[in-house]
């Protein structure tokens, strides 16, 4: 690749980003899923639209993973452990049992109902039996259920990827499948390294960051970043689920009070609309459309047992034991959403080179944007049908975005040896109107200072100032620290110059 190559797919990648940012907000009031729209601009550039070729599975794959870890991770971050811990049970009966019923009936329709041999159709059961954590997070900001649920479907999400990636691999291997019971084993030893690992690497990195000061606040996100990345690697290559262990580090990290926690959120959201973005627009392009004919037909009838029986099957065993309302099951059962996941994993029997593993792709992925077009739309009008609206005080979103938006500004002050502002009142600062002392940090404890408060030696004030009177009150705060309270009436005045003062 020379410069002027990366030149020109620089433009085509920002284009296509740009075009994708665009598109979330047609999905968030169409209440589609983003991925089918990302799916389609890849298809758009493909051979059949722009006439992009592009045949690389294993690229494809490997890119998959990649942007699942990220995905994955984002959504542990984003969790709150106080709604999902309720549903825990239920997830997790969901993510093993409830695998198995989807499987078994799926691959059984795909079977008796599309002709397929028995390999394939397991293969199609389990891929198509998890459900997308990439869709479940983005339908779930659109649609206001209950906790519970929403802990339920997030907790499976994150969940099931683990058990669906084992079976897949399982079945698309060269000879005989595994018994069963070797299978179930094989399972839970993955799923119980997997989880070990992910919350090991998500205990010591939060004790660590908690404990160690970065010089930076920007580079707590990516340390957090890093962390859950490892927990992926680590958890892999112990011959575990990397999956389940990313998800549960992510979980640790982002209910552990880091420091800069609003700044790793918004950090971690950008990475995963990236990884989202990249992979469906690569999926897009992997798709031949006019070789999807013959396979529409399969896919329906596959789709529709998935839909109607399997899923359904699966959610009433699995949450049996645990009293939940019909409405609540009839909810979880029509949210099972698929979406990036399945499709990256019908890209494992091509790998393997699985006879027909070209129709199963097809297949899924016919599969995946039908339903999606059916379920995710319907999904808030039939939770208003069920009465599970979440009539819940709706949860504050704090970060420092709204002080952008309000054109403000948060301001840090250190008061260093010899400062003359030692001694001070917050009153007698005299900041503009705009601008206000709104927390004092002294001896590693901070609180709200009264006008009365004295400032002292190694105090760090926390200011607020609007956009018109920031530099104003920058320079007040540099003034009173070189003439002490009378500065102004005594002619004291400051430049404007570096050090003292910072922008947060």
């Amino acid at each position: 690749m020379t410069v002027e190559h990366l030149n020109e797919l620089l433009l085509i990648c920002s284009l296509v980003l740009l075009v994708a940012v665009a598109a979330v907000r047609v999905s968030s009031r169409s209440g589609l899923p983003s991925l089918l729209i990302y799916l389609g601009i890849g298809v758009a550039i493909g051979q059949d639209g722009i006439g992009v070729h592009f045949n690389d599975v294993g690229l494809t794959q490997v890119i998959g993973y990649a942007a699942l870890v990220v995905i994955l991770a984002e959504g542990g971050l984003g969790t709150k452990w106080h709604e999902i811990k309720p549903s825990l049970p239920a997830a997790a009966v969901l993510s093993t049992v409830g695998v198995a019923v989807s499987v078994g009936v799926t691959a059984a329709a795909a079977h008796y109902l599309a002709g397929m041999d028995w390999r394939q159709s397991l293969i199609i059961g389990a891929v198509v039996s998890s459900t997308d954590a990439a869709a479940v997070f983005s339908v779930l900001r659109n649609v206001p259920l209950p906790a519970r649920l929403t802990g339920v479907l997030e907790a499976e999400s994150g969940f099931n990827d683990a058990p669906v990636v084992i079976l897949v691999v399982a079945f698309s291997a060269a000879g005989p499948v595994d018994h069963w019971y070797l299978l179930v084993g094989k399972i839970a030893l993955e799923l119980a390294i997997g989880a070990g690992v992910g919350i090991a690497v998500g205990l010591i990195g939060a004790y660590t960051l908690r404990r160690v000061a970065l010089p930076a606040s920007g580079l707590y996100p990516i340390a957090v970043m890093a962390i859950a990345t490892a927990a992926y690697a680590g958890g892999a290559l112990a011959h575990g689920s990397g999956f389940l262990a990313v998800y549960l580090a992510a979980l640790i990290l982002g209910n552990a009070k880091l420091p800069h926690q609003p700044a790793t959120r918004g950090f971690a959201e950008g990475l995963g609309w990236i990884a989202q973005i990249g992979m469906f627009v690569l999926l897009g392009l992997l798709v031949t459309p006019h070789e999807l004919g013959a396979d529409i037909l399969p896919a329906l009838v596959v789709g529709l047992v998935l839909t109607m029986v399997a899923r359904p099957l699966s959610v009433f065993l699995s949450t049996a034991p645990f009293r939940t309302p019909w409405q609540e099951k009839a909810l979880l059962s029509w949210a099972g959403l698929r979406g990036a996941v399945p499709i990256v994993l019908a890209t494992i029997p091509m790998v393997a080179e699985v006879a027909d593993s070209r129709r199963v792709f097809n297949i899924v992925f016919v599969l995946v944007i039908v339903y999606t077009l059916v379920q995710g739309p319907t999904l808030p009008w039939l939770a208003r049908r069920l009465e599970l609206g979440d009539t819940e005080a709706e949860d504050l979103g704090i970060e420092s975005a709204p002080l952008e938006r309000l054109r403000g500004h948060l301001l840090s002050f250190a008061i260093p040896d010899g400062s003359r502002m030692h001694g001070v009142e917050v009153s007698e600062l005299r900041l503009p109107a705009g601008a206000a002392v709104t927390l004092v940090v002294r001896d590693g404890a901070s609180f709200v200072p009264a006008p009365s408060t004295v400032l002292r030696h190694g105090d760090e004030l926390l200011v607020v100032a609007t956009d018109p009177v920031r530099d104003a009150a920058e320079n007040r705060l540099r003034a009173v620290a070189e003439g002490g309270k009378l500065a102004g009436w005594l002619g004291t005045q400051h430049t404007p110059g570096p050090g003292g003062g910072r922008r947060m």
